[in-house]
């Protein structure tokens, strides 16, 4: 056998972005946002039963966005793999400025040109949390060691927008990256410098919300 034949080590890393489970405001319909809102029954069972799958992959980290809805999400993963939660802030949810507690009738009513645009009023533009999330990726992913998964815990347009912003998809494509269901998740690699979408909407977990965190 040829040494070009032999496989090296693995030198990718991996992140499994996984976004929180159900809330009340999920439920109802309304815009999150940075609202801190917690996790409901259905929520609290779906993070239990998911952490228990993603324990299987043996990751190394495990990163959250700061939000309660989040780190519920992270902790039975925590408990179970025996690794801390660290939290970044930078993984939060779109900031939804005026639109946050609103259901999606309402944005439309009030906020026509606004919800056309998708561009909540005193809120966060999509380009600004796929940078935002994207940059908090990449440092994640920067600090593993070669061959090293990390669960990063996060939301659902945060996730959308900033698997876009690494996978280097322009802005009128970010759009087909389509939204997760709670407690489901995407995988994302990177070797050499590039990223490549593995896996997206994984985990097929009870009550889905197919939606961003509106």
């Amino acid at each position: 056998m040829s040494s070009e034949s032999v496989p090296g080590p693995d030198s990718r890393v991996r992140l499994v972005l996984w976004r929180h489970g159900q809330t009340p405001w999920n439920v109802q319909g309304r815009f999150q946002g940075q609202t801190d809102i917690q996790l409901d029954e259905v929520g609290m069972e779906q993070a239990e039963r998911a952490a228990r799958l993603l324990a299987a992959l043996r990751p190394d980290v495990i990163v959250s966005s700061d939000l309660s809805r989040a780190m519920a999400t992270a902790a039975p993963l925590s408990r179970l793999t025996g690794l801390t939660v660290t939290t970044d802030k930078d993984l939060r949810e779109r900031h939804g400025g005026a639109w946050e507690g609103l259901s999606d009738v309402e944005i439309r009513t009030r906020y026509p040109v606004e919800h056309a645009r998708w561009w909540p009023p005193e809120g966060e533009s999509s380009a600004t949390v796929a940078d935002r999330a994207g940059s908090a990726m990449e440092r994640i992913a920067d600090s593993l060691q070669p061959g090293s998964l990390a669960v990063v815990v996060s939301h659902g347009a945060a996730i959308r927008l900033g698997a876009a912003r690494l996978l280097g998809l322009p802005e009128d494509l970010w759009g087909v990256i389509g939204p997760l269901a709670n407690c489901s998740w995407s995988v994302v690699s990177r070797r050499h410098r590039q990223w490549r979408l593995v896996e997206h909407n994984a985990g097929t977990l009870p009550e889905p919300v197919l939606s961003d965190d509106r």
